[in-house]
């Protein structure tokens, strides 16, 4: 049987960022902002609602690389900074979709986003392939986009213009995640992120009302009663409902697209329960595994000062060889 590929990363680990925890808290407490030149576009939706786009100076030719936030990211998220850095030196072109409710303005619907919005990310490539027919496409996802984006090539199959595609951080098992931010330390990362989407649901609440128990919304302290409140919202029955059918780990195995998936064993949104195995990828799909790296973090380097990221130059890598 035509198995796809699971390697073992060069990644080190910076000796000073030793941990899951400092891997993972590092980049985003610390990681220096670089200024990018951005223009902002509206992409107005099937649905009545709309996406925001940010891109990085227009080029004549080459690459449009696709980018897709984690929660409650953007495109001021350090990550999507440093990607659009890298494409921006290669001579391309950048452009980061936000969800739903996470650029500058507030969305239409009374909804907001979650990690199985592949119909978002699929009008929004054909949109790019229309405006560029011409031009190769990539793209390029972070933990709940990362899903996302593997959702949509497994659903997509063939029939994507993707001329390749990188994830990061991915959280393939969506109950997997959702029981373990209720452990040990992880517990943080659970608690600061909901409070992010309880504010903006707040928020939106007072400006169109929202059609579930706002209070009992507000009291919720785990990602489980946050989802199972949602999952209508976003045409799901219930959490669990919501966690079978938007898990990118079931659609690995029909993606057709060159895939680049980075992915740490000490990911601390997770247990490596989660981490699917060679049986369940493509012949398309390479999961790159490294022993640490946490969460979106794959720090590196001797020099505290001057930290280089496994995530930017791995996708110099990987995006040089495949899209050109």
């Amino acid at each position: 049987m035509n198995q796809g590929k699971i390697i073992k990363s060069q990644f080190k680990t910076a000796c000073w960022l030793p941990d899951q925890h400092s891997q993972t808290l590092f980049p985003t407490l610390f990681r220096r902002q670089i200024p990018l030149a951005l223009t902002e576009e509206i992409l107005e939706l099937p649905d009545g609602d709309f996406v925001e786009l940010s891109w990085t100076p227009s080029t004549e030719s080459g690459p449009i690389i696709a980018l897709f936030h984690g929660l409650e990211g953007s495109v001021e998220s350090g990550y999507a900074q440093g990607v659009l850095n890298v494409v921006r030196d290669l001579g391309w072109q950048g452009v980061l979709m936000h969800f739903r409710t996470c650029g500058k303005k507030g969305n239409r619907l009374p909804r907001w986003y979650h990690s199985g919005d592949s119909p978002d990310i699929d009008y929004f490539i054909e949109f790019l392939k229309a405006r560029y027919p011409e031009r190769p496409l990539g793209a390029f996802g972070v933990s709940l986009g990362g899903n996302a984006l593997l959702k949509y090539l497994g659903e997509k199959g063939d029939n994507s213009p993707l001329s390749a595609a990188m994830a990061v951080s991915v959280p393939f098992d969506l109950a997997n995640t959702a029981e373990h931010l209720t452990t040990g330390f992880s517990r943080i990362y659970q608690r600061h992120l909901i409070r992010l989407v309880r504010k903006k649901v707040l928020a939106k609440h007072r400006e169109m009302p929202l059609p579930m128990d706002l209070e009992a919304f507000n009291q919720a302290r785990t990602f489980y009663h946050v989802d199972n409140m949602a999952a209508k919202l976003h045409g799901f029955d219930s959490a669990d409902d919501y966690y079978e059918k938007a898990s990118a780990r079931q659609f690995l195995k029909t993606i057709k697209v060159p895939t680049l998936v980075l992915h740490s064993e000490n990911d601390p949104f997770m247990t490596q329960a989660a981490i699917p195995n060679q049986s369940e990828l493509s012949t398309d799909v390479t999961l790159e595994l490294t022993q640490s790296g946490g969460h979106v973090g794959f720090v590196y380097g001797t020099n505290p000062l001057k930290p280089k990221y496994w995530i930017d130059k791995r996708f110099r890598e990987f995006f040089s060889k495949v899209v050109i």
